[in-house]
């Protein structure tokens, strides 16, 4: 949290004499006034509890006092301008952000140099008081805990995240975003900030028996959070007294509200009632179990708040790389207003055209640059690991917010993968040519096969599927989202412990009433049965099967080496449409190339998995169809649709 280094006259605590210190009046809040005193000593003693039930709060309770000017919406509105005027540095999804606020200013009617902008179907207002409410808590009353700073001050991308996510309201009152994602670089005070959060949701937001969870991936990683949430609160003359902190919990026994920490391996996960969730570090989640388990329990409050705030990671498929693209559409507009409404986010990350070599694009992930992080101190750090792969991977992740593989024989970076993001209606594939691959390794594991598709324009369509025993996804080496890949029609969950050969046969027949598909590569292994399938053709569904021309596809570099290296290409180019499939980014992520001395010194690529859970089955199916298309269709080729074909429009697959 950004934090200001000033006098000591400034502080929390101001020094008046010898050794007697002038605290904030518990009632009031200015300093000096009416603190009670030990006659002893001297020293200022904390107010006394009062027993019995808590007073109700009331309006002006909440209100700052007179003597205190609050700057934070002010400053709120300043960051907003500057960055959408070009006046600091910020990168495109900052920007859209900040426009998104100004905009939604605009439609509320509180745009003074822009009346025309109101839009009377709006439902959300921008209260100052409310959006001021947690900045003024956090610089009034808490206390820095690390580092050489005396007091709290926010900078301006903090005081833009608190305004937004307490003071867009309904005309109710009630509180408009229920989720936020905060994406900045390490170091930038992320967790200060959101131990600041969990104590405000728990005193000052108005909820009895508020529950506040700070979770996290591992047990370690919420406890940084809580730790620092627990030490700020016992540093503060004001709030010291107020809360019980013991090793398990932070108590608030005025409003019954909690605040504890919680992890994906933590056994206490049923019963929660939580009124605020903070997630840290998503990028280190591999599924969503904790976080549906937290979801599902927030439909009790009237307010709840989930926060998730992160670096960047390297897990494609995990819950980050998923909210990524969906509170990037929440921001663009693209999702209905019922849902994107509710959704803000802060993404602070290099823009695709930037030079990481330039250290003035840096500021772009750290917003704290200048403040809690030293340009001169990341430029040493950067001058040290970027000659070494791995730590050169990590900086560029953790600091620069970037995508990327810190295997330094991966085949493609997360990154590149985005670049092909198109989608095209699959009914426009409808008669067209296409190959076909499969990939049967082991029945008891995953099974897949593809089609790829030469489109007109020289990019290519990749249409793929899979197959998973039931038995394996009990066991749930993987940690993807099989059920909901299966309901998208991506997977099949095929009943016992194996899959049938027939199941990819009929797949392919299916595939062939709406396709025209020319020839199948296979690899030998293990394929004689389905292949004779194929080659035979037969009868499904009570509709004719043709029979299939069939190619072998050798599994070594001399085959393999120049169709991988063509697939690279095309993903560099951005030259590959799947309509955005998930398996396949999930598959392709998991390929690393063969570091086999055999390989590697004639320059020969041989696909590999990254570890025995990272599955590689549907790029090893794409590849084999790529292999066959390379040989059918040479380059330059154009493709000319057939005059008639009849297809079947059926058993379409659902997005």
């Amino acid at each position: 949290m950004t934090i200001s280094t000033v006098s000591p006259t400034e502080t929390g605590i101001r020094k008046t004499g010898p050794g007697t210190p002038e605290r904030l009046n518990p009632e009031t809040g200015i300093r000096g006034e009416g603190a009670p005193e030990n006659r002893k000593t001297g020293a200022p003693e904390p107010p006394k509890r009062k027993r019995g039930r808590p007073r109700k709060i009331r309006p002006e309770d909440a209100a700052p006092p007179e003597e205190y000017r609050s700057t934070a919406v002010a400053r709120c509105m300043e960051y907003a301008r500057a960055a959408v005027e070009g006046r600091i540095t910020v990168c495109e999804k900052t920007r859209m952000g900040c426009q998104r606020f100004l905009d939604d200013l605009g439609r509320a009617g509180q745009d003074p140099e822009h009346p025309e902008k109101r839009d009377e179907s709006f439902p959300w207002h921008f209260d100052e008081h409310r959006a001021s409410r947690p900045v003024d808590f956090m610089e009034r009353f808490l206390v820095p805990t690390k580092g050489d700073y005396d007091r709290m001050e926010l900078m301006g991308w903090q005081c833009f995240i608190e305004c937004n996510l307490f003071g867009w309201v309904d005309g109710n009152g009630y509180r408009r975003f229920r989720e936020a994602l905060i994406l900045v670089g390490t170091g930038n005070g992320k967790s200060t900030m959101m131990a600041g959060n969990a104590t405000f949701l728990a005193c000052k937001d108005g909820e009895r028996g508020a529950d506040i969870y700070l979770l996290a991936n591992s047990k370690e990683q919420a406890g940084i959070v809580f730790g620092e949430c627990k030490s700020q609160i016992e540093a503060s003359p004001y709030l010291a007294p107020r809360f019980r902190t013991l090793r398990d919990g932070v108590y608030y026994d005025k409003m019954n509200a909690t605040i504890k920490h919680r992890s994906s391996d933590s056994q206490r996960l049923d019963g929660l009632n939580p009124h605020g969730a903070i997630f840290d570090e998503i990028h280190e989640y591999r599924d969503f179990r904790l976080l549906n388990i937290i979801k599902r329990k927030t439909v009790k409050r009237r307010q709840p708040l989930t926060i998730y705030i992160t670096t960047m990671g390297n897990v494609i498929d995990g819950p980050l790389a998923y909210y990524y693209g969906l509170f990037t559409d929440a921001m663009a507009g693209k999702l209905k207003p019922d849902v994107g409404d509710r959704m803000f986010a802060y993404i602070a990350e290099l823009d695709g055209t930037d030079d990481i070599e330039r250290p003035e694009n840096w500021i772009k992930a750290n917003p704290g640059l200048g403040t809690t992080l030293q340009l001169d101190e990341l430029e040493k750090q950067w001058e040290r690991c970027k000659h070494v792969p791995s730590e050169r991977a990590d900086f560029i992740c953790k600091q620069l917010n970037i995508m990327v593989n810190a295997d330094d024989m991966a085949f493609i970076q997360p990154e590149v993968l985005k670049r092909n993001r198109d989608v095209i209606p699959e009914e426009s594939l409808l008669g067209r040519r296409c190959y076909g691959g499969f990939d049967l390794s082991n029945r008891e594991d995953f099974t897949a096969a593809a089609l790829e598709f030469p489109l007109d324009d020289g990019r290519v369509y990749v249409l793929l599927h899979s197959w998973i025993p039931q038995r394996k996804v009990e066991i749930d080496q993987e940690k993807i989202d099989y059920y909901g890949l299966a309901m998208r029609g991506l997977l099949t969950i095929v009943p016992g412990e194996y899959i049938q050969q027939e199941d990819v046969w009929a797949w392919f027949a299916e595939m062939s009433w709406k396709y025209e598909i020319v020839t199948i590569g296979y690899d030998p292994a293990n394929a004689t049965r389905l292949r004779q399938m194929l080659e035979v053709g037969g009868r499904h569904q009570g509709k004719s099967v043709q029979a299939f021309d069939c190619q072998v596809v050798r599994q070594g570099p001399i085959t393999l080496n120049d169709p991988m290296k063509d697939i690279k290409e095309r993903l560099l180019a951005g030259q590959v449409v799947s309509n955005q499939d998930p398996m396949l980014q999930w598959y392709t992520d998991n390929v690393r190339i063969s570091g086999e001395r055999r390989h590697t010194d004639k320059e020969n690529w041989m696909p590999m998995k990254r570890n025995r859970f990272r599955k590689i089955d549907g790029f090893m199916a794409w590849l084999d169809a790529h292999c066959v298309m390379m040989e059918k269709q040479p380059a330059g080729q154009i493709y000319t649709p057939p005059a008639i074909r009849v297809v079947d429009l059926g058993g379409r697959r659902r997005r």
